[in-house]
């Protein structure tokens, strides 16, 4: 069994207010062609299909026309999507149940309590389970378990997970969209995405949890990569999202299964990022000559003149098509930075609201008042819009 692994398509997105919609046009054709020569028998998209719950106009159509390009090829794999923290639910499912009998099958939302949405392909060697656990958080599925059942975004994942029984003979592969942690060691990730990682790690969700599946298809994070074993992966975006993705190398993930008790086979085919994102650092002078060869490429410039000049942003745009921003960086800005900000200990919610309650009334918080705060702290993030 082959199939693509996709995931953060993040369709409609802008950077800094510059359009790329070609750029994501580019990179869909490239992938339908990638499935037109090697004839997978699925792709997965893991989430985060739009960039915004209400996304731009042209959004619809461009997702569309990607569907219609690998429904309509020769190869004509199944499709399977969820949602992700940036997706209307809503949306996103629309027509699902007519799209399903043209093999396209998409879960979004929070999950039935009749358990997650499974789609079942066969091969040579059998069948394998593809379980679509779309995005949720813990006000999703509170309503769902016992109320101690469901108390952080590991024991929701968890407590849904734990409705299902995975065949234990067949191949089963999970498409999710959450922060996966090894052994509470952080996966890498970049500023295109920073906003949906929230403060003191609550929204980890250790990856034991996906024990029992043969693959782990994750979304959420920008950056191609492993959780702990090959076998739970981030495919990383098709595009980069901002200058901190500079140096990703975008691609299509490529998984194929053997029989049940092989490691899968994994690996990748390149995606073109065309105009690429970049930093130039240095001074006025240095930066215009490096202006030589970027081309149409999106640049973030830093300016190191110790003397800043009167008049910067004119030339540089005469030679940078694509000017993200520009920031100096010399003696007088790391000394008003320093002047500015005081040292802070990075802190969770809960450990600076404890702290703020220990300074203010003279006495630490009850155990019972800290699971209150804790409840109130994760309830307040679920509702926040990214």
């Amino acid at each position: 069994m082959k199939f693509f692994h996709l995931s953060d398509l993040h369709i409609g997105r802008q950077l800094n207010g510059y359009s790329l919609r070609e750029s994501q046009e580019r990179a869909f054709s490239q992938i339908a062609a990638y499935a037109e020569a090697e004839r997978p028998d699925a792709v997965l998209i893991c989430g985060d299909i739009y960039d915004k719950m209400v996304p731009a106009a042209e959004a619809y159509p461009m997702f569309e026309a990607f569907l219609r390009m690998l429904a309509e090829g020769d190869s004509r794999p199944a499709v399977l999507v969820i949602s992700g923290n940036h997706d209307s639910p809503e949306r996103l499912s629309y027509a699902s149940s007519f799209l399903e009998r043209h093999n396209i099958h998409i879960a979004a939302g929070r999950p039935s309590r009749e358990g997650l949405k499974k789609v079942t392909l066969s091969d040579a060697f059998g069948p394998v389970c593809f379980y679509l656990f779309p995005f949720i958080r813990p006000g999703h599925v509170r309503d769902q378990f016992e109320e101690e059942a469901v108390t952080d975004y590991e024991s929701a994942f968890r407590a849904v997970l734990g409705r299902e029984t995975p065949d234990p003979l067949a191949r089963n592969v999970i498409l999710a969209h959450q922060f996966f942690t090894a052994a509470g060691r952080q996966p890498q990730s970049c500023d295109s995405e920073t906003a949906v990682l929230m403060a003191g790690g609550l929204d980890n969700i250790d990856v034991s949890a996906l024990d029992a599946f043969d693959y782990a298809a994750l979304g959420h994070l920008h950056g191609p990569q492993k959780v702990g074993e090959e076998r739970f992966r981030y495919c990383g975006t098709m595009y980069p999202y901002s200058v901190s993705e500079e140096f990703h190398k975008k691609s299509v993930t490529v998984v194929t299964l053997m029989e049940k008790g092989r490691p899968p086979e994994i690996r990748t085919l390149p995606l073109t990022s065309e105009p690429g994102v970049r930093r130039v650092r240095g001074t006025l002078s240095e930066v215009l000559e490096a202006a030589q060869g970027i081309g149409e490429d999106y640049v973030s410039i830093t300016l190191t003149d110790e003397l800043e000049p009167a008049r910067f942003r004119e030339p540089l745009e005469e030679r940078y098509a694509r000017i993200l921003d520009i920031r100096f960086d010399n003696t007088r800005t790391k000394r008003r930075l320093t002047e500015e900000m005081e040292p802070i200990e990075e802190q969770s919610p809960l450990a600076a609201f404890c702290q703020f309650y220990e300074t203010m009334r003279a006495c630490p918080m009850t155990e019972r008042q800290i699971a209150l705060m804790q409840k109130v702290i994760e309830e307040a993030m679920e509702e926040e819009t990214v």
